[in-house]
């Protein structure tokens, strides 16, 4: 058989598994070199213009690839702001309070909490910041309101009492969003702003004892037309008497990313040299991630004259989300400069934000995750190895704690031990064996992916086992104490579910009705909750039975490959005062999960 050539067209691949892939089989383009087979595929790319055809970029000259990055920019977590409405269930005031509260603790020192206009809850936290005295007397607030006199009032009233406040005000500026969404032209745009700024000032004058300073974002800023931002930008300016001392801050967010980060670069540094009284503005930024380049569009902007960053800690945020400023952080401190930010205790930051927003973050997120400082690869850990054991020799030979001395191990960009993590390889399981290797174990025979936070809590089950026992860990014991521990607890206990069953009463509304036996089997009865879920409704029901339950976090997973597989889940809970690990397991993915949550109201009580 003659081999099929290259540049010749080849025959569709019938593909059984992905019917609805459409393999490119086309014609390779003229200009494709030898070593490119790949081929024009059936995408409706056509449809789809790129940023220069949508806006102008009419930077000369640019001087931000010779910049370096030296310093830390002023960081402004909008976590409680922006982070919160992409959020399906947005943060009540306690969960924003210890948000708040964490970002204080780090060292932020101006702070988006709220939309106050847009919602009862964030007005009230607002209010609540006011009057609780949580806010310290060099942390800014910052809260957010579009150009509408009535809701910038609303926003001035949530503000009243603040030490110090940054009043952020907002209007689409881009064409498409000009047309379609406010149906205005620029003229009738830059009217509405004026009208707004100008609000502003009265009502920040009409409190001479308060300091209160302003933010202005045209929102879409990387697809509206050069010269409008600037005459919208310079007269918020003027209005505003923007002086060094009493800057203001024009926020420039990438609100949907549309180009590569050096365009952005380019369009920051454009503003940067043509804004009037440069020396009174404050040049923020705001990247959101829809084509995941935002870390590198907001470290490019700050090389470009950028002087402020806005994000949210782990790039939570809408569709893509935020920039992450964990990692634009964290980042500078891997190349010597100081982030301006504690990150000591990464598991502590990573913990709350998580409890707070309840969505995970990722195993592999830089800095961060799970696993970004273990290498299940072989050649990996030798490396690792070696290094740290050269660190070590290294700073005794300096004569400082290792913790002090220069860092130069292959594949840490950083010592884990700086942000509060260690290395740790995957081993067999004895009484000095870490939760690597227990979980890694327990995996591989048994199909148990723990939870990071469950593999630390069950890792002390196993060392008071293997300290009493002074032998190694089999896989099958392994699986005897997790089942002992955190599965049988849902079968039999204080609490014993006899009997369940759900409904869906309307959309996004879920009632659970089941037979309870409480007390040792002394106490029968029905109990029945409504949730936006069914185990959100099985809380409620066993809150009617006396036993108030918070789900705090919850993981599920097959347990092997196949439709008869069981599914195992874990759930975090809240009873009462005490956080509880439980476990389940089962074919059905939900009586797995109610177990898992009747085990850990038994592990609790």
């Amino acid at each position: 058989m003659t081999p099929t050539s290259p540049t010749s067209p080849v025959a569709p691949v019938a593909s059984h598994r992905f019917p609805a892939l459409r393999t490119p089989e086309g014609p390779l383009p003229a200009d494709a070199p030898s070593w490119n087979p790949q081929r024009p595929s059936a995408m409706p790319s056509h449809r789809y213009r790129s940023v220069f055809g949508r806006t102008d970029v009419p930077l000369t000259g640019r001087r931000w690839p010779e910049a370096r990055l030296e310093r830390a920019p002023l960081w402004v977590p909008v976590d409680l702001r922006d982070g919160n409405q992409a959020l399906a269930e947005p943060m009540d005031t306690p969960r924003k309070r210890r948000m708040f509260d964490l970002l204080v603790a780090m060292g932020f020192k101006e702070i988006e909490v709220a939309y106050p206009s847009a919602s009862r809850t964030d007005f009230d936290f607002v209010r609540h910041l006011a009057t609780s005295g949580a806010v310290p007397d060099d942390v800014t607030v910052s809260v957010f309101t579009p150009a509408r006199t009535d809701l910038i009032d609303r926003t001035f009233e949530a503000v009243e009492g603040l030490p110090r406040t940054l009043v952020h005000l907002y209007i689409p500026t881009a064409p498409t969003w000009r047309d379609v969404v406010l149906g205005r032209s620029r003229a009738e745009v830059l009217g509405v702003v004026e009208e707004a700024a100008t609000h502003m000032a009265r009502l920040a004058a009409a409190r001479p004892g308060a300091d209160i300073r302003f933010e202005f974002s045209p929102e879409v800023f990387v697809l509206t037309e050069p010269d409008f931002v600037l005459e919208v930008c310079d007269t918020v300016t003027g209005l505003w008497d923007a002086s060094p001392d009493r800057p203001v801050v024009h926020n420039l967010p990438a609100t949907v990313e549309v180009a590569t980060p050096n365009v952005y670069a380019d369009q920051i540094e454009y503003m940067h040299r043509h804004l009037d009284r440069r020396d009174s503005v404050v040049l923020s930024v705001h990247p959101h991630n829809d084509r995941g380049t935002g870390v590198a569009c907001a470290e490019l902007a700050v090389l470009a004259g950028a002087q402020r960053v806005e994000g949210c800690l782990f790039g939570n945020g809408e569709r893509t989300g935020n920039v992450d400023l964990v990692t634009l952080a964290l980042n500078l401190h891997a190349q010597g400069v100081d982030p301006m930010v504690d990150f000591s205790d990464i598991d502590a930051v990573r913990d709350t934000v998580t409890d707070c927003v309840r969505l995970p973050v990722h195993p592999r997120h830089p800095y961060g995750g799970d696993l970004v400082h273990t290498a299940f690869s072989g050649t990996h850990q030798d490396a690792i190895s070696k290094g740290l054991a050269h660190h070590a020799e290294s700073a005794r030979a300096l004569g400082v704690p290792e913790e002090e001395a220069p860092w130069a191990v292959p594949y840490l960009p950083i010592d884990p031990k700086d942000i509060g993590r260690a290395y740790e390889a995957v081993i067999r399981v004895n009484s000095q064996s870490g939760k690597g290797g227990i979980a890694h174990l327990l995996q591989t025979h048994h199909g148990l992916d723990l939870p990071r936070a469950l593999r630390a809590e069950f890792s002390r089950v196993v060392q008071h086992s293997t300290d009493t026992g002074g032998t190694e860990v089999t896989p099958d014991e392994l699986w005897d104490l997790f089942r002992a521990t955190y599965l049988d607890p849902g079968h039999r206990g204080p609490v014993v579910l006899e009997s369940f069953r759900t409904e869906e009463v309307s959309e996004g509304k879920h009632r659970f009705t089941c037979e309870l036996a409480t007390g040792g089997g002394e106490s029968k009865g029905a109990y029945e909750g409504l949730g936006n879920g069914p185990l959100a409704a099985f809380s409620a029901a066993l809150g009617a039975a006396g036993t108030p339950v918070d789900i705090l976090d919850y993981t599920e997973h097959a347990t092997t490959t196949g439709p008869d597989s069981p599914a195992t889940t874990y759930v975090r809970c809240r009873v009462g005062e005490r956080t509880v690990w439980g476990a389940g397991q089962d074919t059905s993915v939900l009586t797995a999960s109610v177990r898992a949550v009747t085990a850990a109201v038994n592990r609790a009580r």
